[in-house]
């Protein structure tokens, strides 16, 4: 893969993780003592004032974070890893066989780490 191909492919990362990190910010709580970085929140909610339907909808909503949290920052981990890559020179390489990722493979999920061949493995 050629550097031009690889800064388009970074571009791209960077644009997305931008997206996660957004998505991440407005349902939850970056953390140092969460286990994934990222913790579900719900926000504006006084429990000295709330009732007890309050309570109940704001514990539904939260487990309802919860869930999308663990999916976002799962992929937020993954866009990471292959800026990573990026960095070190090995984005693009499949971490099977040690051969290039087709390029269409890399265009439908940019933070691809194995060749269609392997993906199914």
């Amino acid at each position: 893969m050629n550097t031009t191909e690889t800064d388009i492919f970074k571009k791209q990362l960077l644009a997305e993780k931008a997206e996660l990190e957004g998505e991440l910010s407005s349902i939850g709580e970056k953390s140092s003592s969460a286990v994934n970085g990222w913790e579900a929140s719900t926000r504006d909610m006084e429990v000295d004032k709330a009732d007890e339907n309050e309570v109940a909808d704001k514990l539904e909503e939260y487990e309802g974070n919860r869930h999308i949290v663990s999916k976002l920052d799962s992929q937020l981990k993954e866009v990471n890893a292959a800026l990573d890559r990026v960095a070190k020179g090995t984005y693009g390489i499949c971490e099977t066989c040690g051969k290039p990722i087709e390029k269409d493979r890399l265009e439908a999920n940019p933070s691809a780490r194995v060749s269609i061949k392997h993906s199914h493995e």
